[in-house]
């Protein structure tokens, strides 16, 4: 088995190497995002509020910003 690939277990989950968590910061309860690539699957992390502050209105409109934190509130 290379560095790269990784096992999933009956219950579909799996690990993700260490490097890839130190890289790109996820710790323990981070949430990531799957992305449909067409010929696999891509998991990015999620973007928290603490990293949207001041971000401004270039990443969205106050209603999108508003639905995300109503989104956020619902998982919490």
């Amino acid at each position: 088995m290379s560095d790269n690939e990784v096992v999933v277990t009956r219950k579909g989950q799996t690990t993700i190497p260490v490097r890839f968590r130190a890289k790109y910061g996820m710790q323990k309860g981070a949430r990531l995002v799957v992305v449909d690539t067409g010929d696999g699957v891509a998991f990015k992390k999620a973007v928290t509020i603490s990293e949207l502050a001041g971000t401004g209105a270039s990443h969205g409109t106050p209603e999108k910003m508003k639905r995300l934190l109503d989104k956020m509130r619902e998982e919490v």
